[in-house]
């Protein structure tokens, strides 16, 4: 691909302020130097002798809310509004004992920048709505005055274009990039190539969040200084903010789970992944997300739980004890939460454990860098958020020289395996095929996914009958499914024999697996079986339902249910009635070294959803023939109770739309016989009475209602927990919004916004809530077909849209999509700026602490003073 580029030349820097150090924490804990945050959230808590000092506070209004953070040549450090306020050099002086902290804005164009690096003399910047940037000091005075545009993705939304850094061999450069990003025209790719490969017919979110968004998904690509080349690395991301390179030279990233389908089988948390050449790991939208056990996929080195990735980075050349120095530092903004992850080589991957660095609440993390003086600085951010440049030291008396990075023999074997490996990738090479066939067979699926991927860059003849008459089990599953994912469509019928072959009821459970996951892309990728094969496929896997691993009973449900094998129901039922096992244990260990979490996943892990049974209801949806009308009662029984727990802010819409889609499917008979049960409101509604506001009200300010919530929180005996509940419900904020578990789903879940932002932030969003909209929740003008216009928060579904209007009393409007002429975005909230309005100064102090407290009556917000004496 050839890069488009222009250049901008200015000269003249411009200074724009001057700051002495705030006061610093003594025991890791910053006390000072905010008026901003009140007293109950403005803290950090960080390890014992770790100090976290505050060094600089940039004004919002002149200098923006940051989100990136690179290190200087010299050691002074940029920063990078999200918006356009623009880019910043940061110069730390110490030299007089305060640190004096001088901030110069870039006079350039550049703004939005999510990822920020310094390379091969200049400063790249891939900038949201913007596409990828670089800058340089033509004058050698340490002032940015060259801009070259260097093209790729321009995609706009929270979900676009994020992190650049210098590749492992100092060659090139990493892109990343969200799932709502296309990527450009590629030179290459190490992938053989991509598809949604979802067996079943998917659900796409309820709320309509990344519909129509496919494969690839968030990505990582690789590029050569002048951004001329672009090869694709890894793939199946959903909206990776950052990555980053460990001493060994391995690219790992921090991925963003879906907490909407919390609750759901398809929900996968936020996690520390491996980002190996050539992978896949399986994000698709709505309910098509991969397991992570796929034979083509890839399981991620530490799931960790909800929250939302930021900021991630190796703790190397830090002036830190050894496990630090060694450790992978991860952002979360959600939770304000900095984790240390200690990473251990296995294999020819890694397994991690987690461990807190350092919190606060709120403390909207966005990202941070090891400085040259050995020190980690970190900034907040983000929707607007106050930014905050923080500096983390260490003062204890252990040793801060450096350390090499971790391993072992077996391990740094088994890595150079891989990398001998993917150095096939991408490329043809006769070689390729002797030295990666014995490899199909490694017990170690990260050799063996390299393996493979050699392999499906070579052509299909060279390989097609070792992969069809392999010896070896293992062999053969991986060969095969190789050919599914490369092959032309007529090696259907010799693919399928081949793995019939096999004994499946022989294998071990991995095996099955593979099996299974290469006979489904068998047939999505080289056709459906004939009469002939479908029997039996069907007899093959109908012998081993049920068996003994719950993965392995989901994916032979998930196949007969595609070859409309009747026979499934009964089976499938029954296993819908055994006893539901844990499938929340990262969560529950998070939780009890987490305090940051409450709401409705703490009531989740209290009552958890029937989430592996979900699976085959979600399933057996699909099914139009074969039911006796007692199987249909006990399948949309099932439906009612699961909505009895919580879940997501789309669990119960795609509970519905289960429902509705299993009725579509049923016999007229059927239909009417389940009436009875089919037509249950699934929704969740408070189990407490709401009361009218007491009043009396005003048209409250910003200002005015900071103050008052301040002075409630100084003195914090007329804090109410019951009192803030029914506020938040009473004025109608629950119409829109999810809290604790209950509430709409029309806006954002508010569960984590007292951790996410100040106070002063959170009431300004409530009483002047068109300052900032997030683009998933932007108001749209709709214009019909017949000329008539509704404006509205639009949620697009199948074949129609529905429109929600500014009053959460009022249904919403839904039209089909041949009536839709367009779809325009408008610069105004979907949230009326009045709601709480209605409330006294009580009230209101006790809805804001209710907000912070994430709805949890046992929170330190509501102890009063009195009771602490």
């Amino acid at each position: 691909m050839k890069a488009r580029s222009f250049i901008i030349v200015l000269l003249a820097p411009l200074v724009l302020s001057s700051y002495d150090s705030a006061s610093t924490n003594t025991e890791g804990v910053n006390s000072g130097g905010d008026t901003e945050q009140d007293s109950v959230s403005e803290s950090i808590q960080s390890l014992p002798n770790f100090e976290v000092q505050l060094l600089y506070e940039a004004p919002l209004e002149e200098q923006g809310s940051w989100v990136s953070l690179a290190v200087g040549p010299r050691g002074d450090l940029f920063a990078s509004d999200e918006n356009q306020k623009g880019t910043y050099r940061i110069r730390i002086d110490d030299t007089t004992g305060n640190a004096e902290v001088q901030v110069e804005e870039v006079q350039m164009p550049a703004t939005g920048a999510q990822g920020l690096t310094w390379a091969f003399d200049h400063l790249y910047a891939n900038m949201h709505r913007k596409g990828l940037f670089r800058m340089r000091d033509r004058q050698g005075d340490g002032h940015l005055n060259i801009m070259e545009y260097l093209g790729g993705p321009t995609e706009q939304g929270d979900h676009g274009n994020h992190a650049v850094l210098p590749t492992e061999d100092g060659d090139g450069l990493y892109v990343v990039n969200g799932n709502h990003t296309p990527p450009p025209e590629l030179t290459s790719s190490r992938l053989s190539g991509w598809e949604e490969d979802i067996l079943l017919s998917r659900q796409w979110d309820a709320r309509g969040h990344a519909r129509g968004v496919f494969a690839p998904g968030g990505y990582i690509a690789r590029i050569n200084p002048g951004a001329t080349e672009w090869e694709m690395i890894s793939i199946g991301h959903r909206n990776t903010y950052d990555a980053a390179i460990n001493p060994h030279g391995e690219l790992f990233t921090y991925d963003a789970d879906m907490e909407w389908d919390m609750g759901m089988p398809w929900y996968r948390p936020t996690r520390i992944v491996h980002a190996v050449s050539g992978s896949d790991y399986g994000w698709r939208s709505g309910s098509g997300k991969w397991k992570q056990y796929y034979e083509d996929s890839l399981p991620p080195v530490l799931n960790i739980g909800p929250g939302s990735p930021t900021g991630l980075l190796f703790g190397t050349g830090a002036q830190f004890p050894a496990r630090y120095q060694r450790a992978l530092f991860g952002l979360d903004w959600t939770f304000g939460t900095m984790y240390a992850f200690h990473l251990e080589p296995k294999g020819a991957s890694y397994t991690a454990t987690a461990e807190e660095f350092l919190s606060g609440s709120p403390l909207p993390l966005t990202d941070a860098v090891i400085g040259k003086d050995g020190a980690l600085y970190f900034i907040t951010g983000g929707w607007d958020n106050k930014t905050k440049l923080y500096r983390v030291i260490y003062t204890g008396d252990k040793s801060t020289a450096p350390v090499d990075a971790i391993d072992n023999p077996k391990a740094r074997a088994a890595r150079q395996e891989r990398q001998k490996l993917e150095a096939f990738h991408g490329k043809r090479d006769r070689r390729a095929v002797e030295v990666a066939w014995p490899y199909l067979a490694d017990e170690d699926r990260f050799l063996r996914h390299a393996a493979r991927v050699a392999i499906e860059s070579q052509p299909v003849q060279w390989w097609v009958d070792k992969a069809l008459t392999a010896e070896r089990p293992q062999a053969r599953i991986t060969g095969l499914v190789a050919l599914a994912r490369t092959a032309p469509e007529h090696y259907r019928e010799e693919a399928i024999a081949s793995l019939l072959n096999l004994e499946l009821a022989s294998l071990d459970t991995r095996q099955q697996l593979g099996y299974l996951r290469a006979m489904a892309l068998v047939c999505m990728r080289l056709g459906d079986p004939d009469e002939q094969e479908r029997s039996e496929i069907t007899d093959t896997l109908q012998e081993l339902l049920p068996a003994n691993d719950d993965r392995v009973n989901v994916e032979l449900v998930r196949l007969l249910v595609y070859l409309q094998d009747e026979r499934v129901i009964e089976k499938a039922l029954a296993l819908m009635q055994q006893q539901e096992k844990p499938t929340l244990p990262d969560w529950s260990e998070l939780v009890a070294r987490n305090e940051h979490y409450g709401g409705t996943i703490q009531q989740m892990l209290d009552d958890p959803p029937p989430t592996n049974k979900l699976e085959y209801a979600f399933m057996l949806r699909n099914l139009q023939s074969g039911w006796t009308i007692e199987q249909r009662r006990e399948y949309f029984a099932f439906i009612n109770n699961a909505a009895d727990a919580m879940g997501g802010a789309s669990y119960t819409g795609f509970l519905e739309r289960m429902r509705n889609e299993a009725l579509q499917n049923a016999s007229e008979a059927e239909r009417k016989a389940v009436a009875d049960i089919a037509g249950v409101n699934l929704s969740q509604e408070p189990d407490f009475e709401i009361s009218p506001p007491e009043g009396p009200g005003r048209n409250w300010t910003v200002e005015e209602a900071t103050e008052v919530v301040s002075d409630g929180f100084r003195n914090r005996d007329n804090l109410d927990f019951e009192k803030g509940r029914n506020a938040f419900f009473a004025t109608g904020c629950a119409s829109c919004h999810r809290f604790a578990g209950y509430g709409g789903n029309i806006g954002p879940d508010l569960s984590t916004v007292g951790q996410r932002f100040s106070t002063e932030k959170m009431l300004n969003a409530i009483i002047r809530p068109s300052d900032v909209i997030s683009s998933l929740y932007n108001t749209t003008q709709v214009t019909l077909t017949n000329g008539e216009i509704v404006t509205g928060l639009v949620v697009d579904q199948q074949d129609s849209i529905k429109v929600y209007s500014r009053d959460p009393n009022q249904a919403a409007d839904v039209f089909a999509a041949r009536e839709v002429a367009s779809m325009e975005p408008v610069d105004i909230s979907q949230m009326p700026p009045d709601l709480i309005n209605p409330l006294n100064a009580a009230e209101l102090q006790s809805l804001a602490a209710y907000l912070i407290s994430g709805g949890d009556p046992g929170s330190e917000i509501f102890k009063s003073d009195s009771s602490e004496d």
